[in-house]
């Protein structure tokens, strides 16, 4: 067992976000490189397929919103697309670490705001894109009730999120250097204590993609699908706001 494990099955709401505002703010200045570095770079591919899969093109003037943007990757990949003339706008809770983002470009905006309670009204979005962030909310449905009702009708959700592979001989290998490569090299490179123990004992913790499925369903979405990336070390999964 991780040394996290223990702090996210005792925590409750309010103690988990802060927490995960803490700890992002303090791994914020070494967050990309480690993303790029412990991933080989192969994140990097998942953002792109991501932005693919938003279909932005089918409405290349539209409002777009990347949630749980944290240093504004995902948004820059779309706002940087060939034939793209919308607007992107990055929201997340950590505020230090848009404010790096910032710093990647001009034409995306940037807003400090909790994905459990949105400062936008209803049905303001063409699309809503997350990386990595779902998993970090400290209540999921309510989460993905927030994404719906900012998300006009038709409008579509892609998630990208850890998942654990199911085949052999991939898990075994996946799942010791993800409990216990990928946490001693995070813990060396940011200098935080339980950041890249965290990682692992969330994704271990998050609903399958499956249930992860349904959890959409139930929050008002239709045509979900999810589709294993890498083997299954992530999973992309989308929904359209019926």
């Amino acid at each position: 067992m991780t040394p996290a494990s223990p702090i996210i099955e005792e925590m409750g709401g309010d103690a988990k976000r802060s927490y995960v505002r803490e700890m992002f703010t303090a791994i914020a200045p070494r967050y990309d490189f480690l993303n790029h570095f412990l991933s080989l770079s192969i994140d990097r591919r998942w953002r792109r397929r991501a932005v693919r899969a938003l279909r932005w093109s089918e409405s290349p003037q539209g409002r777009y919103l990347d949630l749980c943007a944290g240093t504004l990757e995902l948004a820059f990949e779309l706002a940087r697309q060939k034939g793209f003339h919308g607007k992107v706008l990055g929201a997340d809770f950590v505020v230090p670490m848009l404010k790096l983002g910032r710093a990647k470009g001009r034409n995306v905006e940037a807003v400090g705001a909790d994905a459990l309670t949105l400062p936008f009204p209803d049905r303001l979005f063409d699309g809503c894109v997350i990386g990595f962030g779902v998993r970090n909310l400290a209540d999921l449905d309510r989460g993905l009730g927030e994404i719906a009702r900012v998300l006009k009708r038709g409008g579509r959700v892609v998630i990208l999120e850890f998942s654990t592979p199911r085949s052999w001989p991939l898990r075994p290998l996946y799942l010791f250097y993800f409990r216990h490569v990928l946490p001693l090299i995070g813990r060396l490179v940011s200098k935080h204590t339980t950041a890249y123990s965290y990682l692992p004992a969330s994704v271990g913790r998050f609903p399958s993609p499956p249930a992860f499925s349904e959890a959409l369903r139930c929050a008002g979405f239709g045509d979900v699908t999810f589709t294993p990336l890498t083997g299954g070390i992530a999973t992309l999964h989308q929904g359209v706001r019926a």
